[in-house]
């Protein structure tokens, strides 16, 4: 274990960088900032590269790393800088992102979450964690939509990104393949031509397409679905927050 006392240590530097988009880019890992988030790597094989803690944090978890994974001991200054909170836990962990891309055309079963253009961050999160709780077999993040290894999109999804499959992807291309494949895809908007959420029988394998916060689905996407759907609303509200939408929309469609 090596223990490193300076801000300015050439390894805190790496580390601080994948707090930015470039920086996961260049270096293909990302950060893990949390007990919880660390353990969620460490329980469902999560490439781990290192894991860094403060020494209370390290006397609280060290057995639990695994054997072989380099770990370093930090400051809490150290730690204020590689997290974004105000008070950090004090332990992180940098993982490998997945490398694996999915082609849509090959893939028979199971239910899909596909975002379109989806920015926030928080929204983002929590509908990964919400698809993971429906029993969704992944999701796709679409153009437009936000880092799914953001720091804040990470805490949103509360370690979910490790239970089901995550990948980007062009959402033509994906609803084209399932529909071309007998799997319905379902768009949800305010439209008159589409239908009651609820009027559609649930179903085991389909895409659901949640769209932009402001603009809705793409035009083209739309108009490529299966059928678009509507949630009734009997209150006064006039729409949804679309993370709420989506755990409305998967758990109304995806049969148990």
């Amino acid at each position: 274990m090596e223990n490193i006392t300076s801000a300015q240590n050439a390894r805190v530097k790496s580390w601080a960088k994948l707090q930015t988009k470039k920086g996961r880019q260049a270096s293909q890992t990302y950060l893990l900032d949390g007990w919880h988030l660390v353990q969620e790597a460490i329980n469902h094989d999560g490439k781990l590269h290192a894991v860094m803690a403060t020494a209370e944090q390290l006397e609280a978890h060290m057995a639990d790393v695994p054997h072989g994974v380099p770990i370093f001991q930090i400051t809490d200054d150290i730690a204020k800088k590689l997290s974004d909170l105000v008070t950090p836990q004090g332990i992180f962990a940098e993982v490998t992102m997945p490398s694996a891309t999915r082609d849509p055309h090959f893939i028979h079963d199971g239910a899909w979450l596909f975002l379109d253009g989806i920015q926030d961050p928080g929204n983002v999160g929590t509908m990964v964690r919400t698809a993971d709780a429906a029993g969704f077999a992944g999701v796709v993040f679409g153009e437009g939509s936000v880092d799914m290894y953001s720091p804040k999109a990470l805490r949103a999804m509360q370690g979910s990104q490790f239970h089901v499959q995550t990948t980007t992807g062009d959402l033509k291309e994906w609803t084209t393949a399932f529909v071309d494949n007998g799997i319905n895809v379902y768009g949800t908007q305010l439209d008159p031509e589409a239908a009651d959420l609820f009027m559609v029988e649930p179903q085991t394998q389909f895409g659901l397409i949640m769209g932009n916060e402001g603009q809705g689905m793409d035009a083209e996407l739309a108009a490529a679905t299966s059928q678009n759907l509507y949630i009734p609303l009997t209150g006064q509200a006039e729409s949804l927050n679309v993370g709420v939408a989506a755990g409305i929309a998967m758990f109304a469609l995806k049969a148990r």
